[in-house]
C-alpha cells in the first residue's frame, strides 16, 4: 500500500469528523509514527449487547477502516465484560445485565459483520474480559481511585438522574472506568466512538495519564445519528435501524421510508455523495441515490442496482415483487367459511395483536392491494394471499 503523508492522512481522518480532541495531538502522533514507522493503535469498543451492527455503527467502523488504509492498526475490543453492566449513556434507568451465553452469540455476529467493512490484514480482535475479569479487588479500588464522583456527575445523564432522584447504581459508574482502562490495557493512541461516547473516551484519556500512560486522542467519528424514524437514536432497541446484513432490497425499502429531514445527514455522514449537487433533486431522487450508494457498500453495486430496479418495479408501477417472504399461518385461524379475521392475518407480521390492530385502524395494512382499515373484518383466505404491512413489508401467506 503506498506510504501517505501526514497531510494527506489528515485530510482523509479529519473528513465527517465531528470532533478531534486534541487535534494538535493526533498531528504529533501521525508524525511520530510516519518518523518512527511505528502505526498507530487505534481503538473502537463495541458491546454486543444485541446481534447486528446498524448502518449508523457502520460509520464509526468506517472510519476505523480510513485509518487501517493510512497503514495504522485497528484495534476492535468485544466488550463481552463491559456488556454485562451495559452501558449507561444516554439511559434514563439502568440497562437490564445480559447472559454470558447472549453476549458469547452476540459477539460472534459482531465479528462477522466488522469484517464487511474492516481490513483482516491490520487489525486485533480483543476481549476485555482478558483484564477486567480476573481484576482484583485491590485493583478494582486502584482503577475506582483515579476519578472523582463530582466528575462522574458532570455527565448529562447522570445529572439528570441525580437531580430527578432515579437510582444510579455503583456498577454504572463503574462502566466508563472499565472503558477506560481498555485505553491502558492495549496502550491505545487513538479512541474512535460516536458523540454519545464523548464522555466516556474523554475519562479513558483521563485514567491513562493518571497510568502514566500517554493520553490518546479522542476521535468523535459520528454524531447521534436518529434512526429511519427521524426521531429516536437509531437502535435495534427502538425498531428503527438499518442492519448492516439486511438482504439489499430490505435496506433499500427502509432508507426510501425515511424523512426528508434525514436526507442530508445520511448522505453525509453514510456515503460519499456530494450534497451540494444531490440537493437540487428532488427528495424521492435524492433518497434513491442515497439507498443506491449504502447497499452498494454492504452488498455490492450489481445487489443495488437490483435493489433499485425492484423498488421500482413495485412502488413507481405497482407490480408485484418478485421475492416476497413466505410466512405460515395455523390451520386453527382459517374459519369454516374459509375466511380469517384480518388481525389474525398478520399478527405474524406485527410484534403484538395490539400493533397489528393499530397498523390497520391506521390504513398501513393491504390485502391482494386492498387496504383494509377496520379490524372486525374477515379476509378470503388462499394460499399465496399476498398482504402488506406498512410501506415496504411484504409476505406470501401460508396455512400449515
Amino acid at each position: 500500500m503506498k506510504t501517505l503523508s501526514v497531510e494527506e492522512q489528515l485530510r482523509r481522518l479529519k473528513r465527517r469528523a465531528v470532533e478531534i480532541i486534541p487535534e494538535a495531538d493526533l498531528v504529533k502522533k501521525l508524525e511520530r509514527a510516519a518518523r518512527t514507522g511505528k502505526p498507530l493503535r487505534v481503538k473502537l469498543g463495541v458491546d454486543p449487547t444485541s446481534p447486528d451492527i446498524h448502518i449508523a455503527i457502520g460509520v464509526v467502523l468506517q472510519k476505523l477502516r480510513d485509518f487501517q488504509d493510512c497503514g495504522h492498526t485497528a484495534v476492535l475490543i468485544i466488550g463481552d465484560f463491559t456488556a454485562r453492566i451495559g452501558d449507561p449513556s444516554g439511559r434514563s434507568a439502568q440497562r437490564k445485565m445480559l447472559s454470558k451465553a447472549e453476549i458469547e452469540a452476540n459477539m460472534q455476529r459482531y465479528k462477522e459483520q466488522a469484517l464487511k467493512i474492516l481490513d483482516p490484514e491490520r487489525l486485533e480482535f480483543r476481549y476485555n474480559s482478558e483484564w477486567l475479569e480476573g481484576m482484583s479487588f485491590d485493583k478494582l479500588l486502584e482503577l475506582a481511585s483515579r476519578y472523582t464522583v463530582a466528575a462522574m456527575l458532570e455527565r448529562e445523564d447522570f445529572a439528570k438522574r441525580f437531580q430527578a432522584g432515579t437510582p444510579i447504581s455503583i456498577v454504572e459508574f463503574l462502566y466508563p472506568l472499565a472503558q477506560a482502562y481498555d485505553s491502558v490495557a492495549i496502550q491505545a493512541d487513538v479512541e474512535l466512538g460516536g458523540e454519545d461516547q464523548r464522555f466516556n473516551l474523554l475519562i479513558g484519556r483521563a485514567i491513562q495519564e493518571r497510568y502514566g500512560q500517554e493520553p490518546q486522542v479522542c476521535f468523535i467519528a459520528a454524531p447521534v445519528l436518529e434512526g429511519i424514524d427521524g426521531v429516536k437514536k437509531m437502535s435495534k432497541s427502538f425498531g428503527n435501524y438499518v442492519g448492516v446484513t439486511e438482504p439489499p432490497h430490505e435496506m433499500f425499502g427502509k432508507l426510501m421510508s425515511i424523512p426528508d429531514t434525514l436526507i442530508e445527514r445520511y448522505v453525509t455522514f453514510m456515503t460519499d455523495l456530494d450534497w451540494e449537487a444531490l440537493k437540487k433533486l428532488h427528495p424521492k431522487e435524492q433518497k434513491q441515490r442515497l439507498a443506491h450508494a449504502i447497499v452498494t457498500r454492504y452488498h455490492g453495486q450489481a445487489a443495488a442496482d437490483a435493489a433499485l430496479a425492484e423498488f421500482e418495479r413495485v412502488f413507481a408501477r405497482k407490480e408485484r415483487p418478485t421475492e416476497v417472504p413466505k410466512v405460515h399461518l395455523d390451520r386453527s385461524a382459517l374459519k369454516p367459511n374459509g375466511t380469517v379475521w384480518i388481525v389474525d392475518l398478520i399478527a405474524p407480521l406485527a410484534k403484538s395483536r395490539s400493533e397489528a390492530k393499530r397498523l390497520i385502524e391506521q390504513g398501513a395494512v393491504e390485502v391482494d392491494g386492498v387496504k383494509i382499515v377496520r379490524t372486525d373484518q374477515d379476509v378470503p383466505f388462499r394460499d399465496g394471499l399476498l398482504v402488506k404491512v406498512g410501506k415496504h413489508t411484504f409476505a406470501e401467506l401460508y396455512i400449515q
